[in-house]
């Protein structure tokens, strides 16, 4: 990145603390980068979930492949009609460009007479979704995050958070079919690119009907309602306090009770960033398609990594003044008359143009400059739209920060430092999920 703009203010003395890996072999994060849309608009509606099993002029219809259940199983479909809520399971689906995230209510206050009337398939799923901390060698239940003792449409249960690479969608479809998914009139609300990418393969393998949302509507209801509940007992959002000193650093609640307005910056595969007025109107402001899979996939070819925690694992290790040209390196200090301290990043991957320099970094370096090189940019772009929208309150998410230590604490510095403290950079726990969770609350027409 350019001197004047977001520096490397933690790379000053070459590395910061070294960020916890997680032993999945999960691979990069991934929202993709969003729609373009009008430039200020009221939020359209979102697309509406049909009531399930019925068409749209509200006549239940069975399909001809789908199950048909004793009268106890009617009794239910009658019971959840008349209290107006869909039938279990109840799931909320977002399709990112590398990777899909699923949530899952699990119903907790079932009676001996539900269960007894529940159909087998119905006790599969939730028994192989609640009983495994893994699916397969890629999908991982991020069981940290569980959020417990919920109430939604008057069940109470908890909120379970399943991630798996998007590349294994099919498995996933067919895992419907087996498990017969369909049987259950199941409708997915889901969002995200690949709603639209796999509708057809949900619809002819798995016998199962998408409702396509909005990734930014989803996006934005879903950060309300998770920051609405908490994070069992706990705060959802938090920032960095001393986040240039590895020793001081600390981790701290924010309260978001008054979120408006607040500027959401959603890096997943891409990145889009919305300025956000009330939880009904907001705007697409801009995006980079220099995201998290960017990251990912140039670690992969500099340094042959095959995971995106083995890319971040790297990078803890590495040094990116090695790799990068600074300030320093330039005028032999600070450029004093613009107050650019000599720390600051000049030229991303600059001493790279030196053969001698080439052979003297290792891979560790090279994956830290990357990290440094695609963080930067996007808080360059952040602070930049944060001041032209005249909001101070930045919040950043998606999956490019799962594990990222690195990338948070460098945001959280460098939004400060720039603005001269007028910026505060936010994050939160649930960080990839939003999406899932707005097309969840989709289905169960929660506003």
């Amino acid at each position: 990145m350019g001197a004047g703009r977001l520096g490397a203010p933690m790379e000053r003395h070459g590395r910061a603390a070294a960020t916890s890996t997680s032993s999945t072999g999960e691979p990069a994060p991934g929202d993709s980068e969003g729609r373009r849309r009008e430039p200020l608009r009221r939020r359209a509606s979102s697309a509406s979930a049909p009531a399930i099993g019925a068409s749209a002029d509200g006549v239940r219809r069975d399909r001809p492949s789908s199950y048909s259940g004793p009268a106890s199983v009617s009794r239910q479909r009658v019971e959840s009609l008349r209290k107006k809520r869909p039938l279990f399971p109840w799931f909320g689906l977002d399709i990112g460009g590398t990777l899909v995230k699923l949530v899952y209510f699990e119903p907790k206050d079932i009676t001996a007479e539900e269960e007894e009337e529940e159909v087998e398939s119905l006790k599969s799923i939730r028994k192989y979704l609640t009983s495994n901390v893994a699916y397969g060698s890629t999908g991982i239940r991020d069981v940290h995050l569980e959020l417990k003792d919920l109430t939604l449409c008057g069940r109470k249960g908890n909120l379970h958070f399943i991630r798996f690479p998007t590349h294994d969608m099919p498995a996933f479809i067919q895992m419907g079919r087996d498990k017969n998914f369909s049987s259950l009139h199941t409708v997915f609300c889901a969002t995200g690119g690949g709603a639209y990418k796999f509708e057809q393969d949900f619809l002819t393998i798995g016998d199962l009907q998408l409702c396509k949302l909005d990734e930014l509507d989803c996006l934005i209801k879903g950060i309300l309602y998770i920051d609405s509940v908490g994070f069992n007992g706990r705060s959802q959002c938090y920032y960095f306090e001393n986040p240039a000193d590895s020793e001081k650093c600390q981790k701290l609640p924010f309260d978001l009770k008054n979120p408006y307005p607040l500027l959401l910056v959603n890096i997943g595969s891409g990145v889009s960033i919305l300025a956000v007025y009330s939880k009904d109107n907001y705007k697409r402001v801009t995006g980079t398609s220099l995201g998290g899979g960017t990251f990912f996939g140039l670690c992969c070819l500099l340094t042959g990594c095959t995971t995106f925690e083995e890319a971040l694992e790297m990078a803890s290790r590495g040094d990116s003044t090695k790799v990068d040209k600074l300030v320093r390196d330039i005028y032999g200090g600070d450029y004093e008359r613009f107050g650019l301290p000599g720390w600051a990043v000049a030229s991303s991957f600059g001493n790279m143009m030196s053969k001698e320099k080439r052979e003297a970094v290792s891979k560790e370096d090279l994956a830290r400059a990357t990290l440094i090189t695609i963080t930067n940019n996007i808080g360059s772009i952040a602070r930049m739209c944060a001041l032209n929208e005249n909001i101070n309150q930045v919040v950043f998410v998606g999956n490019f920060l799962r594990i990222n230590t690195i990338a948070m604490r460098l945001l959280a510095y460098a939004l400060d430092y720039w603005s001269k403290g007028q910026l505060k950079a936010l994050f939160s726990e649930h960080e990839g999920y939003f999406g899932a969770v707005g097309a969840l609350l989709e289905l169960l027409k929660i506003p």
